[in-house]
């Protein structure tokens, strides 16, 4: 059950002002950004693409450095979720079913990416992991270790998947909200096409990297300019009529 100092703390979090919600929204969203950035930039220190013993000596010698950008991963997921759940809130009264549908699929896309970072932390327990791994030789433990950040590659291309679908319902909230600006949504909208060709260059045309950079550029514009405008712009004032039909049937 919950009690009456949990459902206060609850609803006046849900109460929140759509201004108040869309700066929420653009500060976590502002958050997972630089994470993100962080993270990837950590990870392409070490990282050397087909090479093995590099890539492991790069890992060995900071172990502690890749540490903390597999941290910096998972609370990079976390805020993405919040940013998505802020979303919903701001939202839900244009369509509490879309609302719920990209919630959901950011979800997915959020447990696939911190089950699939478990791939960093296996190829750091092959490298310089227990005393038990010294039944392998230093070769051996140096292919196991690029395998699994293989693995992580190929995780992070599928947990695309959900990270596209979930534009779609997104960037159409957006763009019928009528309190966010018509372009904002179209972007969002495009982004999801130049999320899923990254997603089909990665397994389809894997020699082809140079074909996911317009899908790249396009994701960066659209996810930037939504961050932006709802940390400096807000949100316009919610006419009574977006409100949603089934919220005030509730409140019967």
């Amino acid at each position: 059950m919950v009690s009456v100092s949990q459902a206060t703390t609850l609803g006046g979090i849900a109460d929140l002002s759509p201004r108040r919600t869309a700066r929420m929204a653009g500060v976590f969203y502002l958050i997972f950004i630089l994470t993100t950035v962080s993270a990837t930039y950590v990870r392409s220190r070490f990282i050397v693409s087909g090479d093995a013993v590099t890539t492991a000596n790069n890992i060995v010698s900071s172990s502690e450095l890749f540490r903390i950008g597999f941290v910096t991963e998972l609370v990079s997921a976390v805020f993405f979720l919040l940013a998505a759940w802020a979303l919903y809130v701001l939202l839900r009264p244009v369509n509490r079913n879309l609302a719920l549908l990209f919630l959901l699929l950011n979800l997915g896309g959020v447990a696939v990416e911190c089950i699939n970072a478990l791939n960093l932390f296996a190829a750091l327990q092959f490298l310089s992991g227990p005393n038990y791994m010294n039944v392998f030789q230093t070769g051996q433990l140096q292919a196991m270790a690029m395998s699994f950040l293989n693995l992580y590659t190929s995780g992070f291309l599928i947990a695309q998947i959900f990270f596209s679908a979930w534009l779609l319902p997104l960037g159409y909230l957006v763009y019928k909200s009528r309190f966010l600006p018509r372009f904002l949504g179209l972007l969002l909208i495009l982004d999801f096409f130049g999320n899923m060709s990254w997603f089909l260059q990665g397994f389809l045309l894997p020699s082809y990297g140079i074909l996911a950079y317009p899908g790249n550029a396009i994701s960066f514009i659209a996810e930037i300019s939504l961050t932006l405008w709802l940390l400096i712009m807000g949100v316009k004032e919610q006419k009574p009529h977006l409100v949603d039909v089934s919220r005030q049937v509730e409140m019967k």
